[in-house]
This record gives C-alpha cells, sequence and structure tokens, in this order.
C-alpha cells in the first residue's frame, strides 16, 4: 500500500457557482495543495528550503485528469486523500481522491516533475530525475 496523506478542505460561500455548487476548478486548486501537503506530510521540506539547499524549485504539473461524480456545497467538510500512484525517471503521478465522509465528490490524477532552474537560462525550468530520498520518504 503506498503512503497516503490527508487534507481537510472546509467549502467556503466563495468558493460556489451561483447555484451553490462549488466552481470546479476549485477541485483543481484543492488536490494542487494536497500535493504540496503530501510532500510536506512525508517529511519533504518546503521549496522555499529545498530551493536554497539543492536548488528545486518545485513540482510543476504537466498534466490533470479530473472524474467529477457529485457535487459539494458551501460549509461542507471535504477530505482529500493522497497517494503517489506511480514514479518514472523524471515524472510521478499523484492520485487524489475528494470525498465527504463516504461520498465520492471526485477523483483526480496529477502528472509532476521535480525541477530546477536551467543553468544557462534562469527563465526555463528543468526537469531532474526524481530525488531517490524524496522517492523513499514519499513511498
Amino acid at each position: 500500500m503506498p503512503r497516503t496523506t490527508t487534507t481537510t478542505v472546509t467549502v467556503q460561500f466563495g468558493d460556489c457557482d451561483p447555484a451553490g455548487i462549488v466552481f470546479y476548478p476549485n477541485f483543481q486548486r484543492w488536490m494542487d495543495a494536497a500535493s504540496l501537503s503530501f510532500f510536506m506530510q512525508c517529511g519533504v521540506q518546503p521549496w522555499r528550503e529545498l530551493v536554497k539547499t539543492r536548488g528545486i524549485v518545485g513540482t510543476p504539473l504537466l498534466e490533470i485528469a479530473t472524474k467529477f461524480v457529485t457535487a459539494a456545497t458551501y460549509a461542507e467538510t471535504l477530505t482529500i486523500t493522497t497517494h503517489v500512484e506511480s514514479w518514472a525517471a523524471k515524472a510521478f503521478v499523484q492520485h487524489h481522491r475528494i470525498t465527504r465522509g463516504e461520498t465520492l465528490i471526485c477523483e483526480g490524477r496529477e502528472t509532476r516533475v521535480f525541477v530546477r532552474r536551467d543553468s544557462d537560462n534562469a527563465d526555463r525550468l528543468r526537469a531532474i530525475p526524481v530525488p531517490e530520498d524524496i522517492k523513499t520518504l514519499c513511498s
């Protein structure tokens, strides 16, 4: 069983559209926050520290897929469970499952890479191999 973390979100009125349903981009925002929380809960330093010590800027998103099952509304507490579904040489896939109690709201998969600034052009980011120590902490 892969290492799994949990993050909770309380839906605010401003997260919803005029019908009172969570506006779909907010799910991606919460999954992005759960991605960072996953690494921190696994014992990885915050990105602002890793950039200083190892040059790792973070884990930008390459691809996202979300399947919506049912709606959520304000004042509800949602739980996001996150784990790494697969590791490749430079990329990894995180799986997020958002529930309200036992009810599945949506599931998402994010493909991400660890990056550093390009040594020839600081405006560009370059994918690096997944750091083995971070992979070990998160597996």
